[in-house]
């Protein structure tokens, strides 16, 4: 009997739960935070301006790959409404032990971090002193005054982003102690068999080049002020 309950275990294989475009992104963002950080604070603005830019294409990858890619990234497998977060938090994991990709709650964190990224980046877009020093490449586009309100709630917000990365990584930590490993299936893309869960099937590479096409010419047009494009 435990031979046969070993083969079947054999049998199994690990499911692909993350799509490579999605955790090459994923693992972007604890990357180019901090460093956009270091470079404010150091004042390399043109580095800062570049990498803003980096996160900006990135951005709007991730929501483009929001629609087109597979099933576990698509906002519509986990954006659950607020009945359905409550009832994740009431029942935890119970009704769970099958799924894949983010659970109710990771999805409106997951929402809630990439819209905080997309405002405080968008800020930066706009900000700056034409008068002294860097400005963003849509600084042109908002008056003086204007642009220095933006400048102020941008260096402001950036400490929002960092309480819902804490919040984040308090959260993975927390189920780690439970005994559920949220880093390894983004690291690796799988994770250990479930019986009866294929997982994400093959990776549409077309729609993945396609979005990442698109992403990086809007970011392009961004840096050069948005011209006209006819």
């Amino acid at each position: 009997m435990s031979d046969q309950a070993e083969n079947v275990s054999a049998s199994l294989r690990d499911v692909r739960v993350w799509d490579p475009l999605l955790r090459l992104t994923h693992w972007s963002f604890p990357l180019l935070i901090p460093a956009m950080w270091w470079t404010a604070e150091n004042s390399k603005w043109a580095l800062h301006k570049r990498l803003g830019l980096v996160l900006f294409g990135l951005l709007v990858f991730r929501i483009l790959w929001g629609f087109l890619g597979p099933e576990t990234a698509r906002f519509a497998s986990f954006v659950k409404g607020p009945r359905a977060v409550l009832t994740y938090l009431r029942r935890g994991a119970q009704d769970d032990a099958t799924a894949i990709g983010h659970s109710p709650l990771g999805g409106l964190s997951t929402v809630v971090l990439l819209a905080a990224m997309l405002f405080q980046v968008s800020l930066g877009l706009f900000a700056g002193d034409p008068y002294d020093g860097m400005t963003g490449p849509l600084n042109p586009l908002v008056g003086v005054a204007l642009a220095d309100t933006i400048t102020e709630v941008h260096e402001t917000f950036f400490w929002v982003i960092a309480a819902l990365v804490g919040l984040h990584l308090a959260a993975i930590t927390f189920y780690a102690v439970r005994g559920d490993d949220l880093l390894s299936p983004m690291v690796g893309g799988d994770r250990p068999p479930l019986e009866g869960v294929a997982g994400i099937g093959p990776m549409p590479w077309v729609r993945g080049l396609l979005a990442c096409g698109f992403a990086g010419g809007i970011a392009l047009w961004v840096a050069f002020g948005v011209p006209p494009l006819t």
